[in-house]
């Protein structure tokens, strides 16, 4: 068992370039935040992992685990690592610190999530974010590629068992205005017209096939970051603290499955199957079984993959809320909505609170945390003591879920 000590995230409305600010600052100004806010001194940190995609790419920087020794002059020294899994970086940063934690090899770790990606212009980011699918052997057509995949995901809904427009659309209506709420959120200023959320071309224009604008998730400057702890370190932490040890949230399952990184192999193999992607089920199910979760109706709330709708579309059905292909009805009767039967991505997720590609597994279970704590103040989901996260990268190519709970009211 891991316990979450607390953490902290950037303002993902913040464009880091703009302000003067580099990947490393932003890098040591996340984990002193986080430091402060968990109330956590450097010099207890005994190792550090680090997610990001494609820093490489967008900063000209690798070895992002050497970042760390910039933070505390404690941390020259301290173990480190840094990896990558397309959107899914932060969370498989997530699973090398607890596996660490669970060998008995540390009790104390710090896991940073970290993307820089508003320092080039739109169609250069997209064609960096083109490095999570196979690079000259799919998409080699398309302009924009994920928009275009998740399009044809879309498209393939449409084959299998029909897809209205309106439900992709009042996904994003929903986590739009989720974003309102959450302080942190890229887009809580922003404004929309009626028509924003229609197939009018002019206030939502297509971007790739079936894909429009506001069907997309957000290119985001962000960081976020979590302090992970054994079960004897969480006791002591929770001793001086004067409270009792279950009202920290700790992780109790977790799921993680790989497919082909090609698009149309995963659809393929799918065919005859009830779902379209297996692994993403399998993954889900996995952390459920792990946790002692029945099924989706003891879970209280979902921060969920949405780097577009259609993913989100997806994750309705494989998560359970529904049959498989019918999303659309949990979207109809407002279950996904806050207030409804199991709220999907109450902080906006990444359409509406952003997507800075690396930190965005970290900032679900941040969310998380904040969720089973009773912290996460106006998108705060009733009575929360259980949430699920969902993060992929890729065309599912890596998937990766967490269960998040505490016991103590």
């Amino acid at each position: 068992m891991v316990y979450l000590l607390g953490g902290w995230q950037s303002d993902f409305a913040r464009n880091w370039s703009r302000e003067g600010i580099d990947i490393a600052d932003a890098f040591a100004d996340t984990v002193k935040h986080g430091l402060a806010a968990a109330a956590l001194d450097a010099g207890e940190i005994e190792t550090g992992h680090v997610g990001n995609f494609t820093a490489e790419l967008f900063a000209g920087q690798g070895l992002l685990g050497g970042f760390f020794g910039l933070v505390d002059p404690a941390w020259d020294g301290l173990p480190t690592a840094r990896h990558e899994a397309a959107c899914a970086s932060g969370s498989v940063a997530l699973l090398a610190a607890t596996a660490e934690i669970e060998a008995g090899r540390y009790d104390l770790a710090c896991v940073v999530g970290i993307e820089q990606m508003r320092n080039v212009p739109g169609r250069i980011a997209a064609q960096h974010l083109g490095a999570a699918a196979w690079n000259g052997h799919e998409y080699g057509d398309a302009e924009f590629v994920w928009p275009r995949v998740f399009s044809d995901l879309a498209a393939e809904y449409d084959r299998r068992h029909g897809l209205r427009y309106a439900h992709l659309m009042r996904i994003a209506e929903i986590n739009f205005g989720n974003a309102k709420r959450n302080p942190n959120a890229q887009t809580r200023g922003h404004l929309f017209s009626p028509a924003s959320f229609t197939e009018d071309d002019a206030a939502n224009p297509v971007v790739e096939g079936r894909t429009r604008k506001m069907d997309c998730g957000q290119v985001t400057d962000g960081a976020a970051v979590l302090f992970l702890a054994s079960p004897a370190r969480a006791a002591d932490y929770a001793r001086k603290r004067g409270v009792p040890l279950e009202s920290l949230a700790r992780i109790s399952g977790w799921g993680h499955r790989s497919a082909p990184i090609p698009y149309a192999a995963k659809v393929k193999a799918s065919a005859d199957g009830r779902y379209v992607f297996p692994q993403v089920r399998r993954a889900i199910l996995d952390a459920r079984a792990r946790a002692g979760v029945p099924d989706v109706a003891a879970i209280d709330a979902i921060e969920t993959h949405d780097c577009f709708t259609a993913p989100e579309y997806m994750a309705i059905d494989h998560l359970g809320l529904t049959e498989p292909g019918e999303s659309w009805r949990a979207i109809e009767d407002g279950s996904i909505e806050l207030g409804g039967r199991l709220p999907v991505n109450p902080s906006g997720g990444l359409i509406g609170l952003g997507h800075p590609v690396g930190a965005t597994g970290v900032r679900m279970l941040l969310d998380a945390v904040k969720q089973v704590t009773g912290s996460a103040g106006a998108y705060q989901v009733e009575g929360a003591r259980r949430v699920q996260t969902l993060n992929i990268g890729g065309s599912t190519t890596t998937t990766v879920s967490f269960i998040v709970e505490r016991d103590a009211a």
